[in-house]
């Protein structure tokens, strides 16, 4: 499956899009629409650097629950797993109780699994709250 538009609409919405490199609220250095990978301190890019290096982070997002979800999804469940492996990682995707879950068929359950995703080196963050909450609401929908 691939993210559609309404997906990426929804991580633009929580990433934002920044030209200079920044430190995220776990302190690692990032830019564009949330990329991490290699960011040094002083990096500047374009618009259009930022648009390719979310292509290829979604795509890196969309090949893992490709790989690992063992049934079938929905668009809108599969754009809001990318958006939260997007944010999470593929390590941490993996590993939890959200995939189980969606394994075993359980998509409610599955679904509530968003909200406990809300923090950031231990501490609560009223924008991963948001954001999981509506990843939540578009699983389900």
């Amino acid at each position: 499956m691939k993210t559609s538009k309404n997906g990426i609409e929804l991580i633009k919405k929580y990433e934002s899009c920044k030209l200079t490199a920044y430190k995220c609220p776990a302190g690692v250095w990032t830019i564009a629409y949330g990329h991490t990978y290699a960011v040094r301190p002083t990096d500047k890019i374009t618009q259009e650097q930022a648009d390719m290096m979310l292509i290829c982070d979604l795509t890196e997002a969309e090949n893992c629950i490709n790989a690992v979800s063992r049934k079938e999804l929905t668009q809108n469940q599969f754009d809001a797993l990318v958006s939260f492996v997007f944010n999470v990682g593929c390590g941490a995707f993996r590993s939890s109780t959200m995939l189980k879950l969606i394994n075993m068929g359980k998509f409610t359950q599955a679904a509530l699994e968003f909200a406990k995703w809300n923090k950031s080196v231990g501490k609560v963050l009223e924008g991963l709250t948001k954001r999981r909450e509506s990843e939540r609401l578009l699983f389900v929908k």
